[in-house]
């Protein structure tokens, strides 16, 4: 087994030792192949664990550097152990940058009040309302356009921003598959002076 692509894999990943080497046993040691089994994996275990109860966990602070923008996330798990770790620390660390630095409205795309979807989907009617386009084409832009302003202001589905090749959703049951139990955000929150 390749040390070094080992290393490597758990540098990517934050996987135990054990499951990258695994893992690039499986993928017959393509790095790539093996951070997808990786990610698929998390996927599965997440779905496994959702019915559980995150009781415990942390508060995370975050406070930019000039003191004009401060975050609060509340990152939630199933034991006090895994809450105390310090892996679980820098995942809320990093749940909090992103938060400062994408400045999430919503949590889940649910979330988005009815009467803002309501609105997008009347100006976007009126946009190509002369058009000539059927209602159903016209309905089917209004859904894309949405998913976009979703991927934007909503926090499970945007782009994370220390890997935009994931989104926050991912990167939450690549934890959940790492530490083997439910994660889940709880509640945020981003104060900005003058916003």
């Amino acid at each position: 087994m390749n040390i070094a692509l080992v290393k490597e894999l758990r540098a990517r990943t934050q996987a135990s030792l054990s499951d990258c080497q695994r893992t690039l046993q499986e993928a017959g040691g393509d790095l790539e192949k093996a951070i997808k089994l990786l990610r698929t994996r998390g996927k599965t275990i997440a779905a496994q664990k959702m019915g559980r109860t995150a009781s415990s966990g942390i508060i995370e602070a975050y406070i930019h550097g000039t003191g004009a923008l401060g975050v609060l996330v509340e990152l939630r798990t199933e034991t006090d152990f895994v809450a105390r770790s310090e892996q679980f620390k820098a995942l809320a660390h990093d749940l909090a940058l992103h938060i400062a630095a994408a400045a999430p409205h919503y949590m889940h795309r649910e979330d988005i009040p009815r009467e803002i979807i309501d609105e997008e989907k009347k100006i976007i009617a009126q946009e190509f309302e002369k058009s000539g386009k059927s209602s159903q084409v016209i309905e089917k832009i209004a859904e894309g356009k949405i998913a976009a302003l979703a991927k934007e202001i909503v926090l499970m589905e945007q782009e994370f921003v220390k890997n935009p090749d994931q989104t926050v959703s991912e990167v939450i049951a690549e934890a959940v598959g790492k530490f083997g139990e439910k994660i889940e955000i709880g509640r945020f929150a981003r104060i900005a002076v003058g916003e």
